[in-house]
């Protein structure tokens, strides 16, 4: 058996600790971002139109699309600014930048995710409530 196989990291047991750890840290975002809190409600009140409207497999894809760009921008974003405050503690203008850009990267996956929502949405949207 190689060195590889024996590590415990590659066993089942180490995957579902990884699990483990990143089902936390998305525990940790949710508890202490409230940005992510609002992405968690657009979340479900997408998912319940998408439901609604009897979207199609096609239109679903482009839904789990944008709901992966801004969950994982949040994700990102919450991870560089905890670093950052432990890197930098003290006000540091860079710092204030990384955090900017960070958050910038959010708005941009949110603002796409507007926008695929609007062009999934809309027409059923609008024929279901033209009927």
């Amino acid at each position: 058996m190689t060195e590889e196989r024996r590590r415990p990291d590659h066993h089942f047991s180490g995957r579902l600790r990884s699990v483990r750890h990143a089902l936390a840290g998305i525990a940790t975002m949710l508890r202490t971002q409230a940005n992510a809190r609002v992405h968690l409600v657009a979340t479900a009140v997408v998912v319940a139109a998408g439901i609604w409207l009897d979207l199609a497999a096609g239109d679903w894809c482009w839904l789990v699309l944008a709901f992966m760009a801004v969950w994982t921008a949040e994700a990102l974003n919450t991870a560089l600014e905890l670093l950052c405050d432990v890197a930098s503690p003290e006000f540091h203008p860079l710092v204030k930048d990384a955090k900017d850009v960070a958050a910038g990267a959010v708005l941009l996956g949110a603002a796409g995710a507007v926008v695929i929502g609007i062009l999934v949405l809309g027409p059923p949207l609008v024929a279901r409530i033209a009927s």
